[in-house]
């Protein structure tokens, strides 16, 4: 029963930033490793951003220098931070991240989080 929340998507201007967040709905559950996808109307869904559980991380060549993944173990909370955001940037974003219960290890889609750029 345990879902991905995702949160901090919306309406921000050309070269502004958003912070988009993904959390389990239950906390007994952890992340170990994270991903960010995108889709914007009439193409398929890309990959934008990963989080290995080793902590490694890698980017889309449309968005490095830009966004930043990463975990806060303590919150128990995968981010995405983005900046210098442009208007190709509008999509619908998804969190896809496998959350460890004991010795159960299963991967997770969020509902996704709309993020318009525009003027």
């Amino acid at each position: 029963q345990v879902q991905l929340v995702e949160s901090g998507g919306g309406l921000v201007q050309p070269g502004g930033s958003l912070r988009l967040s993904c959390a389990p709905s239950r906390n007994i559950f952890r992340i170990t490793a994270g991903d960010w996808y995108r889709q914007a109307p009439g193409k398929q869904r890309e990959l934008v951003a990963k989080l290995t559980s080793g902590g490694s991380t890698n980017y889309a060549d449309s968005v490095k220098g830009r966004f930043t993944i990463s975990r806060d173990n303590a919150k128990n909370t995968v981010y995405l931070q983005m900046n210098s955001l442009k208007p190709e940037d509008t999509a619908v974003y998804y969190c896809n991240a496998f959350l460890r219960f004991d010795f159960r290890i299963n991967d997770y889609w969020g509902q996704g989080t709309q993020v318009t750029v525009s003027s």
